[in-house]
């Protein structure tokens, strides 16, 4: 199922790796969803809510501000879905490493105990278990670190660019003296 390389890394850096990797996964599937919205479904998301902002008879009303307002809430809600979720991921990964840590810090004293500093090679699996959860739950969370920080800028400069285009079509009415 595993590849085979992925098999010996976990094998080499405990079972806690697999909890490191079902995170990445999580993690991974929820960047290459927004990757897919920022770059696929919010352009067109952006385009049909112009367009229904042009198609008002009239900008400038309670109820029309209101209307305008709640589209501007829906379209940052649907842009900052799963961010939450992405950074509680990036907070756990290392964390999840640092688990790894502790378990592979144990299976060297457990090696110290029984044998003393004489089995130099039991020693090593146990300071491999110690740092390569450690270093899979930091690259997990770099990585996710970076796509976090990049969703969150193109959720805010889309959000004003929609805001400055509803805002300027609200402009072109008031300019040609259609105050409806």
């Amino acid at each position: 199922m595993l590849p085979e390389w992925l098999t010996e890394f976990i094998g080499r850096g405990g079972f806690v790796l697999y909890g490191v990797l079902l995170a990445a996964l999580l993690l991974w599937s929820l960047i290459l969803e927004r990757l897919w919205f920022f770059y696929r479904n919010q352009p067109r998301l952006m385009r049909q809510l112009e367009q229904r902002w042009q198609q008002r008879g009239e900008h400038q009303s309670w109820q029309a501000r209101r209307i305008r307002q709640y589209w501007l809430s829906e379209f940052r809600a649907q842009g900052e879905r799963w961010l939450s979720l992405i950074a509680v991921l990036i907070a756990v990964c290392p964390l999840l490493g640092l688990l790894g840590t502790v378990t592979g810090m144990i299976s060297v004293f457990d090696v110290l105990a029984v044998t003393g500093t004489g089995n130099a090679r039991a020693m090593a699996s146990g300071i491999s278990q110690a740092t390569l959860p450690t270093m899979a739950g930091l690259v997990v969370a770099l990585s996710g670190l970076y796509f976090k920080s990049r969703f969150s800028r193109l959720s805010a400069r889309n959000e004003r660019h929609l805001n400055e285009r509803l805002s300027s079509h609200q402009g072109l009415e008031l300019r040609s003296g259609n105050h409806g």
